[in-house]
């Protein structure tokens, strides 16, 4: 139940799951989406860019993909031996964070950076994430796992489910947002929120996201093969922040998945929260989320998350009550916004035994035919 694999490798084996329904309210587009680029390999992650382009992370295939208004796929960087994950772009410069060894499953040694590709290819790298996690493992003081457990329960724990731990050493540098200059990196192995000086390199832990509490029931127990007398105790999941955005308040917007089981099998335990990227508080914005992994803040506040294993992509309003479905998707991993065009990632996880087929799609949120 805690966080055994990278975030990557966790939502590829959730992938066979079907998507379970949210409670959003459907608001279908006047029109129907554009698809801009098919046959990308794990769109995870996209952003806008200069003149019309928009910017896809294929994470599987780790490279990065610009797509131009008439569909033309144009590799920006690769290398397979990176996890190339969020981007974002500020005039001619593109931003992205890249990472090895997050995880159990991966034996290389924790690396992980920013880089940058200006418009003359040239290339740079800075803000050591893997070093500031060594260092400092941000959440090493948090307590996960059960609450209160008898001993006598823990100890009919399978081997894999510990009765309580605190954070290890893990980076997996997944999201990003530009604000001045800094970086604001969402870190899913950290389970925290890092800014990195682009002028000097330095990073810093921002803030550390909190657990994820979810009562576990007698049903559940059974399901995940724990043993019965678990049920009705509260099991303090990790945080696994997928995205970061910094709102029009100067708040830093997060999403949220839950360590441990990914897929829509407990129900829709993600959330976003606000971030004050001062202070380094920490404040709930939306709860009961279905699978958040990426989002987007308008200029109104309105915030769209992608829902990976829910609708397509929600939009939560200033308050975090209002919930309406306004891209109908399946598999949707990502979201970006230019003006009133919103941009998604969509059958971004491959179908069982099938060749990766994710797709880029947009749709004028006022409605209007767009290509």
């Amino acid at each position: 139940m805690r966080k055994y694999l990278s975030l990557v490798a966790a939502a590829a084996t959730a992938a066979v799951f079907l998507a379970a329904g949210s409670a959003a309210v459907a608001a279908p587009a006047e029109t129907p989406p554009t698809t801009h680029a098919t046959a990308l390999v794990g769109p995870l992650h996209v952003s806008t860019g200069r003149d019309g382009t928009v910017i896809v992370s294929e994470e599987f295939a780790g490279r990065l993909t610009q797509v131009k208004n008439d569909g033309t796929k144009t590799v920006l960087y690769s290398d397979a031996g990176w996890d190339v994950a969020g981007s974002a772009q500020r005039r001619s410069t593109t931003y992205f964070v890249e990472s090895q060894g997050a995880g159990p499953m991966d034996p290389r040694p924790l690396a992980g950076h920013v880089r940058t590709i200006a418009a003359d290819g040239t290339q740079a790298t800075f803000g050591d994430l893997a070093a500031l996690e060594t260092e400092e493992n941000a959440d090493g003081d948090v307590q996960y796992g059960f609450e209160d457990l008898p001993d006598g329960c823990a100890a009919q724990l399978p081997p894999e489910v510990p009765a309580s731990y605190t954070g290890t050493v893990d980076s997996h540098p997944y999201g990003i947002a530009l604000s001045g200059n800094t970086v604001y990196v969402a870190d899913a192995g950290a389970n925290s929120i890092v800014a990195v000086d682009s002028d000097t390199g330095e990073a810093e832990t921002v803030a550390v996201l909190p657990p994820r509490p979810f009562v576990v029931t007698a049903q559940v127990a059974t399901a995940l093969n724990l043993p019965a007398c678990v049920a009705d105790h509260s099991y303090a999941f990790e945080p696994v922040p997928t995205d970061v955005a910094v709102g029009p308040d100067g708040l830093l917007y997060v999403s949220v998945l839950p360590g441990g089981p990914e897929d829509p099998a407990l129900g829709a335990r993600g959330a976003v929260y606000r971030v004050n990227p001062h202070s380094g508080k920490v404040t709930l914005f939306a709860d009961d989320v279905m699978s958040p992994t990426g989002l987007a803040v308008d200029d109104d506040g309105n915030v769209y998350v992608a829902s990976l294993f829910g609708e397509g992509v929600l939009r939560l309003g200033c308050s975090g009550d209002d919930r309406t479905v306004v891209l109908t998707g399946n598999l949707t991993a990502d979201v970006a916004l230019r003006d009133s065009t919103l941009y998604a990632t969509v059958d971004s996880l491959p179908a069982e035994n099938q060749a990766p087929d994710g797709k880029l799609v947009s749709v004028d949120l006022n409605g209007h035919s767009h290509s």
